[in-house]
């Protein structure tokens, strides 16, 4: 692959050689990746970590449960383990919480029902 900006027509045919599951496969580590940097899970003291944001975990989460619940059907047997990394960031959510959210009203359990 060259190093054409992304604006130029030969990147385009690049991603458009990526098959799909592939892209949506990325997107959902991504939104895990940042989910759990959110929720502090990447420190030694989660509850005492700098990046800690339950908020912006809360809208990363929503996010990826969007993304699992839309495109489910097409992940094949990458849909397990997603599904299994999406209800433990949504548990370690609910955990973080001094409040912890009704179930079913926690992040993406609108789109993924209620996780206990």
């Amino acid at each position: 692959m060259s190093e054409a900006p992304l604006n130029e027509p030969e990147t385009v045919r690049d991603l458009a050689d990526i098959p799909a599951v592939e892209v949506i496969s990325r997107a959902a580590v991504m939104l895990m990746s940042s989910a759990a940097e959110k929720l502090g899970l990447a420190d030694d003291d989660p509850d005492t970590s700098p990046r800690r944001d339950l908020d912006e975990a809360r809208r990363v989460i929503t996010a990826l449960a969007g993304l699992v619940t839309a495109s489910v059907e097409y992940l094949g047997p990458h849909a397990g383990p997603i599904r299994e990394g999406l209800q433990s960031l949504q548990r370690a959510f609910r955990e973080s919480s001094a409040h912890p959210d009704a179930p079913g009203k926690g992040p993406g359990e609108k789109y993924t029902g209620p996780v206990y």
